[in-house]
């Protein structure tokens, strides 16, 4: 089975994990700082899902519900969610890794781990927008985590 992983860039954030953990889970105040994921709706619970909200890939403007199931909240190192069977023939598994560099320091990055059937069309056609998602996310939790740290 064809496997792809997309990552993020690591960005150093000048702020505790735990600060970094209550703005990626602060799911409400995503429309004011997240380009990529413009709202979420969940529980956080383990196996529930997760909504996801995301730009167009077209760049049109519009937006569409990706729906995944929450698998792993590990506070304030790791969350991880994945499609489960709501794409046949695509499975993606999606890692969200704080890692403490201090008591004031820490980094980010984001992964997606995508296989199946359809995994090389899919990263022929959404993988360089996953890419560029995944870091424009990564830039903006940096800024709205270090002006609220200030």
């Amino acid at each position: 089975m064809t496997e792809y992983i997309v990552r993020s860039v690591v960005v150093e954030i000048g702020a505790p994990a735990e600060l970094v953990w209550q703005v990626l889970t602060d799911y409400p105040a995503y429309p004011e700082w997240n380009p990529y994921t413009v709202a979420v709706t969940t529980t956080l619970g383990i196996g529930e899902p997760i909504d996801l909200t995301l730009p167009a890939v077209d760049g049109s403007g519009g937006t569409f519900v990706n729906r995944e199931y929450v698998r792993v909240v590990d506070p304030p190192r790791h969350l991880r969610y994945d499609t489960a069977n709501e794409m046949p023939g695509i499975f993606a598994v999606r890692d969200q890794w704080i890692t403490e560099r201090g008591p004031t320091t820490c980094a980010y990055h984001t992964t997606d781990t995508i296989s199946g059937e359809y995994a090389d069309k899919v990263m022929e056609m959404t993988g360089k927008w996953i890419k560029s998602g995944f870091d424009s996310v990564a830039h903006a939790l940096k800024t709205r985590v270090e002006s609220l740290s200030r």
